[in-house]
């Protein structure tokens, strides 16, 4: 149980909520509270807070709490002359945003500027002098203009830097991959040939026997054996190496998902790229078919893969947010297949869709 919670606190945002030690300048400016307006500003204050906790650990409800926190910031804009407090989904928001569809960004920053010029607007007609450059308002407005696109723009900038960092990974993997293939070659042209030399002399030495057979043949058939068995080994290992990894489904597979405005995060790829290459081999041809799916039918824009190794299976979770619905279409074999394949190593195939996307788990035992 312990162990259960140090997890979880490894996984909080921290970085999320360093922003929030400026919210008690906010809520000094109603304390002590005066009037039934303060308590109302306050009530509001902890309702935002409640939001931006919601924000940062719920990604599935935040088709609701990013627009409820910019409502409620929106009304200290509007109503409260307090530009200040709609600064924080100007960043959280955007910055969030940032991997996210461009007319999702757009749709939020119309509304942040709706809530912020309204509030300017209202203000000027209370207090016409307000925005004088005398009292420093009107620089007092720039940082609020500017955050959604700072925020957007850097987030945009960290999630491409991102991907770019992770295709070279993906790349300096292949090189290395192509290494091995190399050393497999030369294992194939001189281990492989040497073997098959000792066979063809154990043989013709059976053959040439005339002293002791009784004693020398059954030590030949040992030597003849091991040498046809490591002869087999070889010849296997070098077809393993050839099979495609999960790098080189993942480098192609991700840049076709870019190219349609999908975005791919995954997670424990590094120790995935040294799994048993039968491992990956197997797995390859399932994710190709699963992501494929998700390009032609999910509508989603975000996948997320998971790689997960246990003492007993190896395993990966792909999850995409996209409109989910029926899993079996007329005429298409895709998850049939996949099931199939998995199964074949005694493995396990599981799919599940709802309106918020598709999950697959896929599972393949240790021995």
């Amino acid at each position: 149980m312990l162990t259960h919670h140090k997890n979880k606190l490894k996984t909080i945002e921290w970085t999320s909520y360093v922003w929030l030690a400026y919210l008690p300048y906010t809520i000094a400016a109603y304390i002590p509270v005066k009037s039934w307006h303060d308590w109302l500003w306050l009530l509001l204050v902890g309702g935002f807070l409640v939001l931006y906790i919601l924000v940062v650990e719920k990604p599935h409800w935040r088709a609701v709490t990013m627009p409820a926190e910019l409502v409620v910031t929106g009304l200290f804009a509007v109503f409260a002359a307090n530009n200040f407090m709609i600064i924080f989904p100007g960043w959280q928001v955007s910055f969030l945003l940032g991997r996210r569809p461009k007319r999702e960004f757009y749709g939020f920053a119309l509304g942040y500027y709706a809530f912020l010029i309204g509030g300017c607007i209202r203000d000027y007609l209370q207090y016409p002098g307000v925005f004088g450059w005398h009292n420093g308002d009107v620089m007092g407005l720039v940082f609020p203009l500017l955050s959604p696109i700072l925020a957007y723009t850097f987030s945009w900038s960290v999630e491409r830097q991102r991907q770019l960092n992770q295709t070279n990974r993906r790349l300096k993997t292949i090189v290395e991959r192509n290494e091995r293939e190399r050393i497999a070659r030369d294992l194939h042209d001189t281990l492989g040939q040497s073997f098959s030399m000792i066979t063809l002399k154990t043989e013709l030495a059976k053959k040439l026997l005339v002293k002791a057979p009784e004693k020398v043949a059954p030590e030949l058939d040992e030597i003849e054996q091991t040498s046809r068995q490591n002869l087999q080994l070889v010849r296997e290992i070098v077809n393993n190496l050839h099979e495609q990894s999960l790098t080189e489904v993942l480098l192609a597979q991700t840049r076709n998902l870019a190219a349609v405005g999908v975005w791919t995060t995954t997670t424990g790829e590094t120790q995935a790229t040294k799994w048993p290459t039968t491992v990956q081999s197997c797995f390859a041809a399932v994710l190709v078919e699963a992501m494929t799916n998700v390009m032609r039918h999910a509508h989603a824009h975000e996948v997320r893969i998971d790689f997960v190794e246990t003492a007993k299976i190896y395993q990966i979770k792909l999850k995409d947010d996209g409109k989910g619905g029926t899993l079996i279409r007329q005429g298409a074999n895709g998850i049939a297949g996949m099931r199939t394949r998995l199964q074949a190593k005694q493995g396990t195939f599981a799919i599940t869709s709802s309106r918020r996307g598709t999950q697959l788990i896929l599972t393949l035992p240790k021995e």
